[in-house]
């Protein structure tokens, strides 16, 4: 489609094009800054390395749209449909996604920090390598994302839903995880150093090589988890459920541990990977924590 027109009235200062009709257009690689494309159909666009900055987007048609590298910081995008649109490597930084349906879009290499993505559906998404840190993500549907080595530190995950989700060596630094549902999730050489994981339902994930330095866990339920060769240096490990967890290789030094850690090590794990045999004196003799192998070094309340 011819778009000279609207850029001629661009630049003579017309920044208004709500309910446009700029299907298939090509737009890549100019500069649209403060633009109000309000409700503006943009479906399977061309916005590569297009300048829309402090941009009015919300609830525009935006499906298939290709936005790879695009500068969208401070846009507003609110209840936009991006289903299947290529963000691959924008700029983002505090923009509002609020409500927008993201499902199997393409946000690998973004950076999204201190973007507001509540209520958003990103199921299926690709987030690969995406800077997620300080991003609002309360009530959003992360199923079946890929989350892989994203940096989620600071972001806020509140009631978020994280189905099938792939976590694996994402950055998740002094995060607020307590209470989520982590069930089942692939979280392999994650980062969760300093965050805090009270309540939290880790059942059947797999934390291998896992960072959980300085982490709080009381009372998360790890039953099935698999903790092998996991960093729980100076954890807090209080009322934790370990049935059947896998703890092989783990690093214990300094983490808090209760009595009740040590019953359901006899009850839950004794009978599983009991390769050596340790007794611990702690007011009980002959505790059998084979599979709790640092603990006689950890800090027991």
């Amino acid at each position: 489609m011819n778009i000279n027109p609207l850029l001629r009235a661009y630049e003579h200062g017309v920044r208004r094009f709500p309910r446009e009709n700029l299907q298939n257009a090509d737009l890549s690689g100019f500069t649209l800054i403060s633009v109000d494309f309000e409700r503006t159909n943009l479906i399977g666009s061309n916005l590569q390395r297009t300048f829309l900055t402090k941009a009015r987007l919300g609830h525009c048609q935006m499906n298939w749209a290709d936005l790879t590298y695009a500068k969208l910081n401070q846009a507003d995008l609110s209840h936009a449909d991006l289903t299947k649109a290529s963000l691959y490597g924008a700029f983002a930084v505090k923009t509002n996604f609020k409500g927008a349906k993201l499902s199997g879009a393409t946000l690998a290499h973004a950076n999204l920090r201190g973007a507001n993505l509540e209520q958003t559906n990103l199921t299926g998404a690709n987030l690969f390598a995406a800077n997620l840190r300080e991003a609002n993500f309360q009530k959003a549907d992360f199923s079946w994302a890929n989350l892989q080595e994203a940096c989620l530190s600071l972001a806020n995950l509140r009631d978020a839903r994280l189905w099938a989700t792939d976590l694996r060596r994402a950055f998740m630094k002094e995060m607020d995880l307590s209470a989520l549902s982590l069930h089942g999730l692939a979280m392999d050489g994650a980062k969760l150093t300093g965050s805090c994981l009270r309540d939290t339902n880790l059942s059947h994930s797999s934390l291998r090589g896992a960072n959980l330095r300085g982490a709080d866990l009381t009372g998360a339920n790890l039953t099935g988890v698999d903790l092998t060769g996991a960093d729980l240096m100076g954890a807090n490990l209080t009322q934790v459920v370990w049935h059947d967890a896998v703890v092989e290789g783990v690093n214990w030094e300094e983490a808090i541990a209760d009595q009740s850690m040590f019953r359901e090590g006899i009850l839950g794990l004794g009978n599983h990977h009991n390769h050596r045999s340790h007794n611990v004196h702690q007011g009980r003799q002959g505790l059998n924590i084979s599979c709790f192998g640092g603990l006689q070094a950890a800090y027991v309340i």
